[in-house]
């Protein structure tokens, strides 16, 4: 049996740490393999695969302003 800790839910809104508009994500897949966990994320109609490190819950405010 396989049990997975994936740090973020489907249809959790997340933002990317480098990403400097701060744009909000949705999370809408997991993709598990051989190698960890990614997270499919979605913006618009623009999809995108990160690692947990990429992704945080909250807004970082102090990117948007440099």
């Amino acid at each position: 049996m396989m049990i997975i800790e994936n740090k973020f839910d489907i249809g959790q809104t997340v933002y990317l740490k480098t990403d400097v508009s701060q744009s909000p994500y949705i999370v809408t897949r997991l993709n598990i393999t051989a190698n960890g966990l990614s997270y499919g994320l979605n913006s618009g109609p623009m999809e995108s695969w990160h690692f947990d490190f990429e992704i945080s819950e909250e807004k970082n405010t102090e990117l948007i302003l440099q």
